[in-house]
């Protein structure tokens, strides 16, 4: 008894332990452990330009000057991609999902740090630190805007989460939630007066390996935003 009594101890004191190192942090640059947690700033539903202006004035921007992004548009961008929109039973967000099962995963590349979002309380939690543009763009076949891009919005998969219901289809149903939750993301850019671009020719497994991924996590796209450069 007096045994089991020690190591039921030792497990709440190492669960104690991993609890501290994690924190809430009020800046993005204070975050020194992985599980930091920032909460973002409260998501806008109104704004200057019209949907119809947004889709219009879309394309596709690779050149980026070298401005950061402040913690509101990162904030903005994540909600548009993935934020919950309706604090009812089901807690819907943005992008419609197959059985509202929601298989998307969204991080961001900012700061030489990586950013998971937590929709359900909008906070970002640090995954990993000292992980450069560079270093997603060499796994993104060298290209050019990820590495000038101050962000780059990373989207993964879960087949599995959607497989649970509806079997084979799964993948094709996945797919075009990504297709939905990237859209969303690229007219907030514009709403923003930001320009981004999507790209899906990376090596998988690099960027797997790059984003400490989950083995059963399917990264789907890449999304460098930033500030269109003018010539």
């Amino acid at each position: 008894m007096f045994k089991l009594c020690s190591i039921l101890v030792a497990i709440l004191l190492l669960l104690a332990a991993g609890t501290c190192w994690a924190k809430m942090v009020s800046d993005p640059d204070k975050a020194t452990s992985i599980g930091d947690t920032l909460s973002l700033p409260q998501a806008k539903v109104l704004g200057k330009l019209s949907v119809e202006e947004a889709i219009s004035a879309r394309r596709s921007v690779r050149s980026f000057k070298e401005q950061d992004l402040t913690l509101f548009q990162i904030s903005q961008l994540f909600w548009a991609a993935q934020g919950v929109t309706e604090t009812a039973a089901w807690r819907r967000r943005a992008a419609p999902s197959a059985g509202a099962l929601y298989p998307l995963e969204v991080y961001v590349l900012w700061r030489n740090m990586l950013w998971h979002y937590l929709p359900e309380i909008h906070s970002i939690e640090l995954n990993r630190k000292g992980i450069a543009q560079d270093d997603l763009a060499d796994a993104s076949l060298g290209q050019s805007a990820i590495r000038q891009a101050p962000a780059c919005f990373v989207i993964s998969g879960f087949y599995s989460r959607t497989a649970a219901k509806y079997g084979k289809r799964a993948q094709r149903y996945v797919h075009i939630e990504v297709g939905h939750a990237a859209e969303n993301l690229l007219l907030q850019t514009i709403a923003l007066g930001l320009g981004g671009v999507t790209i899906g020719a990376f090596q998988d497994a690099e960027v797997k390996r790059l984003l400490n991924l989950s083995e059963d996590e399917a990264p789907l796209y890449v999304i460098p935003v930033g500030h269109k450069k003018t010539r």
